[in-house]
C-alpha cells in the first residue's frame, strides 16, 4: 500500500505528533536558561524532566485503557488541555518547586494523551496488518518532524524574547492539537475489522493476563527500557554537553534538529525494515547502530561538525524503535487492545526516560563530568541489541486459531 493511501486518521495523527513531540524534545535547550533563572543546579530541572516523563509514562496505560474503552478523540482533546496549562504555567511562576507541578506533572499527562501510544492505537485500528509497520514508521517520523521544526524556532523565540515567552507560544500551539483532535474518527476499516477476527470476546483483563504470561512481552519492556534511557538523556543533556565543550548554543540547537529531520528518514527506513524482516533482528541491529554511533562520539574529539555528526547518526536510529516496538506487540497480539499493552511498555520506556534525565543530572552535579553516563548508554545500547534476539515473535494462539 503506497503510503498516499493511507487513511485520513494517519495523517491526522501526523499532525498531533508534529506539534506534541517538537514541543517535547526542545526542552533540552530551556536547561541552562531556567536553571540560572532560578539559581538552581542542573539536577533540580534534569528530576522536573524526569518526573514529567515518569509521569507521561505512569499515566500511559491508563490513558491507554480509555482509549481502547472510549476513543481517542477525546483522549487527545483533553490532553492537549493540560499540555497547554502546564506550559502556560511553567512561563509565569515564580517558585522553581511549582516546575513539578507543571512542568513535570501537567505536560507529562498532557504528553501522555497525545503521543505515540494513543496515535498509533488509532492508526492499527484503520490500517491493515501487512502495512502496520510502516505506517507506524512514517507516524514516528512526523515526531522527529516537529523536533527539526521547533527546537530552531524554541531557540530563535528564546534568544530574543526570553524562555517565558517561548513557553507561552507553546502553549498556544497546543490549540492545533486540539483541533485536529475533533477529526480523528477511529471507526475500523473492513481490513481493520477483518484483522480483528476472533479478538472481540476478549476482555482487557485477559489481555493484559496473556501479555503478562507471555516471556517475549517482558524482553520487550526490557529493550524499551534502554530506548528510553538514550532518547532523554541524550535530548535533556546533549545541549548542556556541548557547552561544557565551549561550543556556541546554535551547535546544540543543530544537533538536535540534525536528530529530528535524520529521524524521519530513519524512522520510515525501520518501518519498512520491520515489514520486510524479522522485527526482533532488524532492532537488535539498531541498538549495535547505537552502541557503535554513541561510543565514537565520546571517543573522539567534540567539535561543532562531530556533534552534528552525532546529530544525524544518532537521529537516524532515534525512533525507529517505536514502529518496531509497536509493531511487535501488535504481531504477537494483535490490534484490539494495542493502546492498553503498547502504553504499559511505554511505561518501562518513561522508567528509563526518567533514570536518563535525572541521572544525567545527578552523575554530573557529582562528579562534574558527564562522561560515565555517557559510557552507561553504550553498554546499554549493547545489552539491548542481545535481549530481542530470543523474542518469541509468532503470533499467540488465540490468533493462530482465528
Amino acid at each position: 500500500m503506497s503510503i498516499f493511501r493511507f487513511p485520513l486518521l494517519v495523517w491526522l495523527g501526523i499532525g498531533i505528533l508534529i506539534t506534541s513531540l517538537g514541543i517535547r524534545q526542545s526542552f533540552g535547550i530551556f536547561m541552562m536558561p531556567i536553571s540560572e533563572h532560578f539559581q538552581t543546579g542542573r539536577e533540580f530541572f534534569s528530576f522536573a524532566i524526569a518526573l514529567q516523563n515518569l509521569l507521561f509514562g505512569a499515566f500511559q496505560p491508563f490513558i491507554g485503557m480509555a482509549a481502547d474503552k472510549f476513543g481517542s478523540k477525546r483522549i487527545i482533546f483533553l490532553g492537549a488541555l493540560s499540555y497547554a496549562l502546564g506550559l502556560y504555567l511553567t512561563s509565569i511562576t515564580s517558585e522553581a518547586s511549582m516546575l513539578y507541578v507543571s512542568l513535570g506533572a501537567l505536560v507529562g499527562l498532557g504528553l501522555s494523551c497525545t503521543s505515540y501510544v494513543i496515535v498509533l492505537g488509532a492508526v492499527a485500528k484503520v490500517v491493515p496488518a501487512e502495512h502496520a509497520a510502516k505506517a507506524f514508521g512514517l507516524t514516528t517520523a512526523a515526531g522527529s518532524f516537529g523536533m527539526f521544526a521547533v527546537i530552531p524556532g524554541a531557540q530563535w523565540l528564546m534568544m530574543d524574547f526570553g524562555w517565558q515567552q517561548a513557553m507561552q507560544v507553546f502553549a498556544v500551539l497546543c490549540t492545533v492539537i486540539m483541533a485536529l483532535s475533533l477529526f480523528m474518527k477511529t471507526a475500523q476499516s473492513n481490513s481493520g475489522a477483518n484483522a480483528q477476527n476472533g479478538q472481540e470476546e476478549q476482555t482487557l483483563g485477559q489481555a493484559i493476563k496473556e501479555a503478562f504470561n507471555h516471556r517475549g512481552y517482558w524482553l520487550i519492556h526490557a529493550g524499551f527500557f534502554v530506548c528510553g534511557f538514550h532518547v532523554m538523556f541524550i535530548a535533556t543533556h546533549l545541549p548542556s554537553y556541548l557547552a561544557d565543550k565551549h561550543l556556541p548554543a546554535s551547535s546544540a540547537a543543530m544537533a538536535l534538529a540534525y536528530v529530528g529531520i535524520f529521524n524521519i528518514f530513519g524512522s520510515y527506513f525501520w518501518g519498512v525494515m520491520g515489514d520486510r524482516f524479522n522485527k526482533r533482528y532488524v532492532m537488535s541491529a539498531l541498538y549495535l547502530m547505537r552502541t557503535v554511533v554513541i561510543a565514537g562520539f565520546v571517543t573522539l574529539p567534540i567539535t561543532e561538525n562531530t556533534a552534528a555528526i552525532f546529530g544525524a547518526a544518532i537521529g537516524f536510529c532515534w525512533l525507529g524503535t517505536v514502529p518496531l516496538t509497536s509493531g511487535l506487540v501488535r504481531q504477537i497480539f494483535g490490534a484490539r487492545y494495542l493502546s492498553t499493552l503498547y502504553g504499559l511498555v511505554f511505561f518501562t520506556h518513561q522508567v528509563g526516560s526518567f533514570l536518563g534525565a535525572w541521572a544525567g543530572g545527578r552523575i554530573y552535579d557529582y562528579y562534574g563530568s558527564y562522561e560515565p553516563i555517557w559510557w552507561s548508554t553504550v553498554v546499554l545500547a549493547f545489552i539491548a541489541a542481545l535481549l530481542h534476539i530470543p523474542i518469541n515473535d509468532k503470533p499467540v494462539a488465540r490468533l493462530a486459531t482465528a
